[in-house]
């Protein structure tokens, strides 16, 4: 009995080993397309290996300079476009619904953007908001915003939510429906489990991750069974403008990149806010070379002693990066 129960964990290990390795193998060159892509789960489309990230493009008090960097990001090769409609409160939407408003941009991008309502209503008014701003009468991927909470998976079945999703996915305003969240890999497996084949999942991957309530661990193999395509963020783990691998663990941004797109994951959103940040990542996503397995355990042992508290994984250890419409749908203090 012991010796079957060993067979199958074995199995079940190469069966997940397999699938991330099809992930990478279907990488493209980036001489195809300027940046590589790689297949976004069962969608088929294919997106580039990193995403320029709504939230950090909206930071910008400049707007035309905004709208500059999101040009140059289409003319570099990057396609995947990261939004969400609670961004600097629509402005994020606004900016980006210009810049793809001219010269037929919007139909050189995969565009994303996020539902932060659980409810029918809501949801829907969230997507016609979000339509508006971003100057397009379909988006390729909505998801639902900022699952952090235990509940979000229920509410969105039981108050209406998918319901929205799958009415606008059929009337061809949305093509495919996925969803997010920064706070527990517990969240991801529940809605998962739900009785709903998700297009996409979006979750924290950065190299900390692998030690502290590990999505790469524990909910990227489901998604790979699933056929869920997996949208990294949180690379260089957030809480601080320079993110706090660089600014606390003083790792390189090629370092945690590279770690990151060593992974199984379709595309990193990156955040984005200069001309000299897209130089540099769109050099680094041209080089990319997957590490090695040595190269990745010798990452992880440096930040072993720093990882497994999540000290510095606020989003995960903290209410203090939960989004404040989040808050008040929960009934949460936004002090």
């Amino acid at each position: 009995m012991a010796s079957e129960s060993r067979r199958q964990f074995v199995s079940r290990s190469l069966g997940a080993a397999a699938l991330a390795e099809q992930v990478l193998a279907q990488t493209s060159p980036a001489t195809a397309t300027g940046i590589p892509t790689r297949v976004l789960g069962r969608t088929g489309e294919r997106v580039s290996i990193i995403g320029i990230g709504g939230w950090h493009i909206g930071v910008h008090k400049d707007k035309a300079e905004s709208i500059r960097i999101m040009h140059a990001a289409i003319d570099e090769g990057i396609n995947f476009f990261d939004n969400a409609w609670d961004y600097h409160n629509g402005h994020s939407e606004e900016v980006m619904g210009e810049a793809l408003g001219v010269g037929g941009k919007r139909n050189k991008v995969f565009l994303m953007t996020k539902n932060c309502e659980r409810d029918y209503a809501g949801s829907r008014k969230n997507l016609e908001d979000s339509l508006r701003r971003l100057k397009t009468d379909h988006l390729d991927l909505w998801q639902f915003h900022e699952l952090v909470y235990d509940n979000d998976p229920d509410w969105i079945f039981e108050k209406g939510g998918l319901k929205a999703a799958l009415e606008a996915r059929k009337e061809g305003k949305i093509r495919y429906i996925g969803f997010t969240g920064h706070k527990d890999p517990r969240i991801h497996l529940k809605m998962l489990g739900k009785q709903h084949d998700w297009d996409t999942a979006q979750m924290p991957i950065n190299v900390l991750d692998a030690t502290y309530r590990s999505f790469q661990n524990e909910v990227v193999p489901v998604c790979l069974k699933k056929n869920v395509g997996v949208i990294g963020m949180k690379g260089l783990a957030g809480g601080h403008p320079q993110g706090r691998l660089l600014s606390h663990v003083h790792m390189t941004a090629e370092e945690c990149y590279r770690y990151c797109l060593s992974l199984p994951i379709s595309v990193q959103v990156v955040g984005i806010n200069t001309m000299e940040h897209l130089k540099a990542d769109v050099a680094l996503a041209r080089s990319f070379q997957p590490l090695t397995s040595q190269a990745k355990q010798q990452l992880l042992a440096r930040v072993k002693d720093e990882a497994g508290d999540g000290r510095h994984e606020l989003f995960k250890s903290t209410k203090n990066f939960d989004g404040p419409h989040h808050r008040r749908q929960h009934g949460f203090d936004l002090a």
